[in-house]
Formats: structure tokens, sequence, C-alpha cells
């Protein structure tokens, strides 16, 4: 029989108690939640067990989380007032730790299903994962990857929690030797020299060397495919031995897996690569393997882009120099790059002297500064340069435009008093945001913060990062913290554009600098007369015209808008006796600047049109006995299709009208 009046009196008893424990006992915390929210938790919970009390709807959805802005996994033990932010998939470092269980997953199958596999490493990239294994003679192939997706689903119905250990070096060392993972030991003898604790996870009967952070069990990982398989070298390093690495991707949804997978496919058909060569615009040789060869469309694309740099830098009060493609070791070691960039640095040597070919334009832009004695009234002074660097990339990570080894930087340096710093950063901001309207792009901006590989006092630093805050702050605009991705020598602004089918590309940058002028020891004179060291800018706005022309031509999906189309317009005489007329057509749209080409071959006119559609050109100007009846000419629109007859002079006002205005 229950004492129902006994139970409620033992409630309030204990309950009673409880409230004078945290009390007294002084072990109530303040936690600072996403939004300012402040609220009071008992010390000692997880934050596993702080999203369940905040709602189920957050504890379910958790992935990881930020504490005093560190990512932490969630079975971390809160024991301190501080700032928590409990992440989900919607953000970057929660969706980080929702990819990195699911490379767990797969690698706990491959174990399951070829267990002779060693493994090596699996982290989490920005669409997804992948693992690195060394399947000996045999890399996986299309069949295998099937065999491990099924094997996959069979672990996440299970439902494994993930739990998290720490072995000592020697313990971590010898639970390897046991599982047979020499390159697991590889890297525990590596971390061995720090002295610390090795961490692990553990799902099931599977144990992986890791970090973390994770989710608490697998069963989140609801949506997930493996993509592809390609070769790569173990630790990057050509002389080790070739791993097989496997990509996938992984979601909480099917509907989202399924969003994603179509995504893939349109980008498949917009690839820059396939697109570049049917329109004959650029192309890389094996005489020169990240070295792209434009070929004509591909310059007068390039060139048209590159008119337009110089129009609106011109307009925002720059002048453009030019400076060498090679610069002593000297300068280099200087500059910091010796020290800090060598390994991505072609060098030679002349009358025995070290020189370097520049991966970037910044010092040859102080040497420019330093020609002369500035004063105050002088600055802000900005210089832009269309440079060609080069840069030494692994033969694996080149990829058409968007990865290569020499690459136009649409570069400049402003050069200006600390009173004119924010203002400055603004107006980079504003061209920034000028140009990527034009092509119609969206884009969020990151501040990247001082690296662990840095250089220059940490007030010079904390000075340069509080100026970037409260400049795009005043400007209003939002942004995301990237902890110690800065340059080594400054913080930075990244702009990471989107393109029609929701892919992210960071193009623009705005880096702030207090260190060059220190160690090239910049001087201008101030209207005191004494002097001054100047603060410098390094800015880029399509970062690499060429990466840039290859996110343009999947972004269009080579369709470009009548402006930076190669070819405007495409002239198709209906029959040979239509040609003389086409010709003097031809010469007044040349006249007024347009880009015009004849299909003179003797072909059909649906064969023509079709041939030109295929070409993506805006614009079709078809002639035949009515037309030269009528003097008029037939528009046919790659938007619009069929327009009719027109004028030619009405023709050449409308097209010039919709370049200027940069339609699209």
């Amino acid at each position: 029989m229950c004492n129902s009046g006994g139970t409620v009196e033992l409630f309030f008893t204990l309950y009673f108690y409880r409230v004078i424990f945290l009390f007294f006992g002084g072990i109530i915390m303040k936690l600072t939640l996403k939004g300012g929210e402040v609220r009071e938790f008992e010390n000692g919970l997880s934050v596993s067990e702080i999203a369940k009390e905040i709602s189920m709807g957050l504890y379910r959805n958790a992935c990881a989380c930020r504490i005093n802005g560190e990512v932490k996994d969630l079975r971390t033990v809160v024991e301190e007032d501080c700032e928590l932010e409990i992440v989900t998939f919607d953000d970057a470092d929660g969706k980080h730790a929702f990819n990195h269980t699911a490379s767990h997953i797969m690698a706990q199958a491959v174990k399951r299903l070829y267990p002779d596999v060693k493994l090596t490493i699996g982290p989490a990239i920005d669409n997804g994962f992948y693992y690195d294994f060394d399947c000996g003679d045999k890399p996986f192939g299309p069949e295998d990857l099937e065999k491990l997706e099924a094997e996959m689903k069979k672990i996440v119905k299970e439902g494994s929690e993930l739990e998290k250990f720490e072995l000592s070096p020697k313990e971590a060392v010898k639970l390897m030797e046991e599982k047979n993972e020499p390159y697991k030991i590889e890297l525990i003898n590596e971390h061995a020299e720090k002295g610390e604790n090795i961490s692990f996870y553990k799902q099931g009967e599977f144990t992986e060397l890791c970090a973390g952070p994770h989710l608490m069990t697998v069963s989140p990982v609801k949506a997930f495919k493996l993509t592809q398989t390609t070769g790569a070298y173990w630790r990057g390093d050509a002389k080790n031995k070739m791993l097989c690495r496997v990509y996938g991707t992984a979601f909480p949804k099917a509907s989202m897996l399924e969003e994603y997978l179509q995504m893939l496919e349109e980008a498949k058909k917009r690839d820059h690569r396939k697109i570049g060569k049917d329109l004959e615009l650029f192309t890389i040789m094996e005489e020169g393997p990240g070295f792209p060869f434009f070929l004509p469309k591909g310059m007068t694309l390039k060139n048209t882009l590159v008119d337009y740099w110089r129009e609106i830098h011109r307009e925002a009060g720059y002048y453009e120099i030019q400076t060498p493609m090679m610069l002593n070791r000297a300068l280099w070691e200087r500059s910091g790059h010796w020290d800090h960039y060598k390994d991505n640095m072609y060098t030679t040597v002349i009358d025995d002297t070290d020189f370097a070919v520049k991966p970037m334009n910044c010092p040859g832009g102080i040497l420019v500064y330093k020609t002369k004695m500035r004063s105050y009234k002088d600055l802000p002074l900005r210089m832009g340069e269309l440079g060609l660097v080069h840069r030494h990339e692994l033969s694996g990570a080149l990829h058409g435009l968007m990865r290569v080894r020499c690459f136009t930087q649409d570069d400049a340096h402003i050069f200006m008093t600390r009173e004119q710093i924010k203002d400055e950063i603004k107006g980079v901001v504003k061209l920034i945001d000028e140009v990527y309207s034009t092509f119609g792009f969206e884009y969020h901006i990151e501040l990247s913060t001082k690296p662990e590989d840095s250089m220059g006092a940490q007030e010079d630093w904390d000075i340069a990062t509080d100026a970037l805050k409260a400049a795009i702050t005043e400007l209003g605009y939002d942004f995301e913290i990237n902890e110690g991705d800065g340059a080594f020598y400054g913080p930075k602004l990244d702009f990471h554009l989107t393109d029609c089918i929701g892919r992210t590309w960071q193009c623009g940058t705005i880096q702030l600098d207090f260190q060059l002028p220190e160690r090239f020891e910049l001087e201008y004179t101030g209207s005191d007369g004494a002097k001054h060291r100047p603060i410098m800018i390094h800015r880029v706005v399509f970062g690499s015209i060429e990466r840039f022309i290859g996110i343009l031509t999947e972004h269009f999906a080579g369709a470009f808008p009548t402006w930076l189309a190669s070819v405007q317009i495409k002239m198709l005489p209906i029959a040979d006796r239509h040609l003389d007329r086409i010709y003097e057509i031809k010469k007044q749209l040349e006249a007024a600047g347009l880009r015009v080409e004849v299909d003179d071959r003797s072909e059909k006119i649906g064969f023509k049109i079709r041939s030109a559609q295929l070409e993506k050109v805006p614009y079709m100007v078809i002639v035949g006995d009515k037309d030269i009846e009528n003097n008029t000419i037939s528009i046919r629109s790659r938007k619009e299709g069929e327009i009719g007859a027109m004028k030619v002079q009405d023709f050449i006002t409308a097209i010039v009208e919709e370049i200027e205005e940069k339609e699209f």
C-alpha cells in the first residue's frame, strides 16, 4: 500500500535540502547563452545535460558547443561561469562534429568488412568528410562503397553511444599494437613528445584515436553517401605510401542529402574545366601542370575583367603600379616570407645570390612606397597591382583554374595614418560589395584572428583586430570569428561569396598590417614635422583573376552576361547571298565596340542557331531576304528566344546600354 502523504513530504524535504545545499554550497554557476541570456545551472553538469535542461529540442539536435569561444565536446563538464553556445548541424562547428562522427562510422564499417585494412586519418571537411585507408594493393572501388554504405546503415541502426577516454602514450601505443594499426602508432609517438594523455573515442567494438569533438551517439547520422575514392599519399608526401581516400557526406535528414546530391549533379554540369574547353577559354597542358594557358576567347574574358578592375579602382582613387616577378632573398627574409612561407615559393640562384619568384606582391609595393619620402598629405596612398604570382601547390591539389601554381592577384596596398584606418577599411568593404553585387553574388564575412605562427606585439594585433571589427560593425555587416586563421603579419576580413547553386568561395580579403611597415622602416612626415610609421592594408577583390573566372564560369554555367561574353553577337546569314549585308552590319556593330563573329558556313540556319546556343552567345543576328528588303535584322536572344525584326541602330543602342549597365 502506497503512503502518498509520506511521499509528498519526502519530496519537499529533499527539495528543501537541495536548495539549501546549492545556496550555501555556492555551486550554482551562471552561463551566458547565445543572444546574451544569462541562466543559472548546477555546477558540474555536462553540456549535454545543460542542453536537456534548456529544451528537449536543443538536446536532440545538439552536435557540439563553444565554451568561451572554444569548440568542445557535448560531454564536457562545465564547472564555472562562462559563455556557452550549444550548436546544431546548422552551425559550421556543429556540422564539423556531425561529419567527423560520420567518418568514424565509415571507418568502423571498413574494419568490419575488411579487417586487414589499416586506418590513418579521417577528418571532417567543408562538405562532408574523408578517410584515408591503407588497402594494400587493392583500393576500394564503387562496389566496395555500396557495401560500406550498407554496413554504415547497420551501425547507425545499432545506435551505439560514443565514449571518450584517455590513455598515457605508452598505454595508447600498446592498444594500437594490439589492433595492428601502425599509422596510429606513428601519430601517437609524435604526440607523446608533449607528455600529454592521448584521447580515444569508442563506439561499439570500434575504438579510434581522436581529439573530437563528436556526437553523443551514432543515431543522428541518418542520411549519408560515399561519393568517391581517390589516391592520396600518407601525410601528403609523394615519398610515402599511396593510400585510398574515401570521400563522403552526411546529413540529419534524407531530404537534406537529396538536395545536396542534386547540387553536386548541377555542379558537374557547370564544371568550369569542361565549359572552359567547350567554349575555348583556357586549357591546362601536361607541359605545365598548374599553369593555365588562356586561349583568345579566354583572354577576351580576362581582359574585360581587368578593364572593369581598372575602371573601379581609378574611381576609388588608386594608382596602378607593377613590380618585378623575382626579387632577392634578402627582401623575402626582411618581409618574413622566407621564414613563414618558403615551402610555397619557387627559388633560384642568380650571380651566386638566392632569388625567389614572388608568391605575393606586397614586398614590391612596399619598395615602391620607399622610392621617396612621404608626407601626411600623401596619405592615404592607394596602390593597385595586377601582379602575376607563383606558389608551389602539390600536384594532387591542382584543380582547373580553382587551384593553380601561377595566377594574377588583383592586389592593392594602402598606406595610411592610424586615424585613417577605419575609413579606409570601410572604403574597401564598399568596393568589394560593389563588385560582388555587379555579378549577382551574395556573401558573408569572416574575421580571422591571430594565428600561432605570427609576428609582432600583441598590442598591435589587438588594435588591428578591433579596427576591423569596428569598421564592419559601423557599416552594419554581420561577421563570424575565424579564430587563429589570420595572416602571419595581421588579422583579416575574408569575404565568402555564394554562387547560384549555394556553394561558397573565399575571394576578397582585407588584411590590416602593423608589422611590415615596421620591418621595412616605412616613414612619413607628420603635420608636426616628426617622422611617423604608416599602417598598411593588403587587399584583393577578385582574389585570383584566374580563380574568379573559374567561379564565374560555374556561376553562369558559361552563359556569361553580355558585357563579359567573349563573343557578344553571332551573325547568321540564311544563305551565302546574304553575306555581303552581314559583313556591312558587322562593321557597324564593331564600330560601336561590340564583339562579333560571323558563321559563314554553308549550313542550314537551324544548325547555325543550335551551334550559337551551344556556344552560349547572348545574341544572334539573322539576315535573310526579308531583312535586306526592309533594311532590318532579325534578333534572337539566348535568354528570350526570338525577339523579332529591328533596325540596326536600335539594336546597337539597346545592347550598348545593356553592356554599360552591366546587366545579367
